[in-house]
C-alpha cells in the first residue's frame, strides 16, 4: 500500500508531465499556425488551469482579429 507521501509524489510527477506536454503542444501549434501565416496573439497555457493542487492545463487559443479568424477557418476547411 502506498503512503500518502508516495501518492503525492506520483501526482506531482503526473502534473509536471501534463504541464510539460501542454507547453510542448503550444509550441507545436504556434509553429504550425506560423507556417500557415496565422498568429494567435494570446495562444498560451491558461494560468487558471494551473492553479489547482494537481494542475490540468488547458490551452487557451485566445482572441484574434476577424481577418485572422477568417484565415484560420480557411486553413481548416
Amino acid at each position: 500500500m502506498k503512503s500518502e507521501f508516495e501518492g503525492s509524489k506520483v501526482t506531482e510527477r503526473h502534473s509536471a508531465h501534463c504541464v510539460e506536454e501542454a507547453e510542448e503542444v503550444v509550441k507545436e501549434l504556434r509553429a504550425a499556425l506560423e507556417k500557415a501565416g496565422i498568429t494567435l496573439p494570446t495562444l498560451r497555457i491558461d494560468p487558471a488551469s494551473l492553479a489547482r493542487e494537481a494542475p490540468c492545463p488547458l490551452v487557451e487559443l485566445g482572441r484574434c482579429p476577424v481577418d485572422t479568424a477568417r484565415r484560420l477557418a480557411a486553413v481548416l476547411r
